[in-house]
């Protein structure tokens, strides 16, 4: 893509109200743009870093079996009342139409995913069964200041699987901390993230969360760094410290962003729309279910709040808008000619570039956007690096390295051509 034709401009200020570096950076890059608080559109650099995360999230989900869904977001309030949370759940969007009838506008859904199953699967024979979706979701924030870590509209993946017994559960639940931790490291924070206990609230004794460590974050996590295992701050007591085998001693206090969680549902959803099977006895037993959630937006502005440096965002290159970002410094006809060819040498390879073919921007301006935006590899071409010839003419520099070097079109192209 040609710099010069992307409608987005990066911006010198973020809105006055935004006070998280996630939301900062992301619309002083043109990432998105804010709608309002905790409601943000994404924009031609944002979305492409969205479609990645969504591509390895869905990767990782079918490879576990997940059969991807779409359902409704306006869902049935009739639902809601019979499995209580109508009235129950505070931060529930109910909407009315002119007749007075009410929907909910989801911001999960366990209410449209049984009663849909309920309609397909009767016997032992069908399950297990994993169902999962992409989709926006909803919810009356009223802390809506984290930019994309806290939203109203978000964007999550919600997956929910169907089990006949305990124990094909539990070997599907331990399969699915391994999945999450993969997502995770797929997306570039794996080596920040932990897989964390937490209450379990009404459902089991514990539930797990994916905790980020980034100073951000609004949880507290305590980390056994020996071991690799967290515990969630309300959940640190004496009891639990016994039952996991941890010390409190060798626990190390850290803020931490929730970027995904997976939970026991048992019966709790299931029994309210009575989703059943027959064994092969021909008895009914109510079926036992798991979710696993993972909010892409979240995960978005996390890799943002945990990787970014006070010149901008770092992305890692599994989710990063374009592989490459190249500039073009000076307007003379032997760089414009240069310039040209790599670009076009690039996208023949097939490696994903962002060119920065802007005339009239000063080399200073191309810099410090190119630090801003975040690609990980920046390859330049310029009066000065074509007089090294010999040595190539491109100098290219990672995001993450404070110095460049100079290489030829061929070694550049290496990086990427295997």
């Amino acid at each position: 893509m040609r710099q010069s034709k992307l409608f987005t401009k990066t911006r010198k200020e973020a809105p006055a109200d935004e006070v998280s570096k996630n939301a900062e950076l992301l619309i002083r890059g043109g990432f998105v743009h804010k709608e309002m608080s905790g409601v943000y559109s994404y924009l031609p650099l944002g979305l492409r870093v969205f479609k990645k995360i969504e591509n390895i999230i869905r990767e990782e989900m079918n490879k576990v079996g997940g059969q991807e869904v779409l359902m409704s977001s306006m869902q049935p309030k009739e639902n809601w009342e019979k499995t209580g949370r109508w009235t129950g759940m505070d931060d529930l969007y109910k909407v009315a139409d002119s007749s007075g009838r009410e929907v909910a506008l989801g911001p999960t859904h366990e209410e449209i995913v049984v009663p849909i199953l309920k309609n397909y699967v009767s016997s032992h024979k069908d399950f297990p069964v994993v169902v999962y979706q992409i989709q926006n979701k909803f919810r009356m924030e009223l802390r809506a200041k984290s930019g994309m870590l806290r939203g109203r509209e978000f964007i999550m993946k919600d997956m929910y699987s169907f089990h006949t017994g305990q124990e094909d559960f539990e070997k599907f639940y331990e399969k699915m901390k391994e999945v999450y931790k993969t997502v995770f490291t797929r997306a570039g924070i794996g080596h920040l993230t932990y897989l964390t206990f937490a209450s379990g609230g009404t459902f089991s004794k514990y539930s797990h969360e994916f905790q980020t460590i980034t100073p951000a974050g609004e949880d507290t996590i305590y980390l056994d760094e020996e071991n690799g295992v967290a515990l969630n701050k309300e959940v640190l007591n004496d009891e639990v410290l016994g039952q996991l085998n941890l010390s409190k001693e060798k626990l190390v206090e850290y803020k931490a962003i929730e970027v995904g969680n997976i939970f026991d549902l048992k019966t709790k959803y299931s029994a309210p729309f009575d989703l059943s099977f027959t064994d092969d006895k021909g008895e009914k037993h109510v079926v036992l279910m798991g979710c696993y959630g993972i909010g892409l937006s979240r995960l978005m502005g996390t890799v943002v709040e945990a990787l970014a440096d006070d010149k901008g965002i770092i992305w890692p290159e599994s989710i990063a808008p374009f592989a490459v970002h190249l500039l073009m410094l000076g307007e003379d006809e032997a760089v414009l000619k240069e310039a040209e060819k790599v670009y076009e040498s690039l996208n023949k390879a097939g490696v994903e570039v962002l060119f920065d073919d802007r005339a009239g921007v000063s080399a200073g301006e191309k810099f410090s956007d190119a630090d801003l935006l975040g690609m990980p590899l920046r390859a330049v071409v310029s009066a000065r690096s074509l007089k090294d010839l010999s040595s190539g003419g491109i100098e290219i520099k990672k995001r993450t390295e404070e110095k460049g070097k100079i290489v030829s079109l061929d070694e550049l192209l290496k990086i990427y051509v295997r």
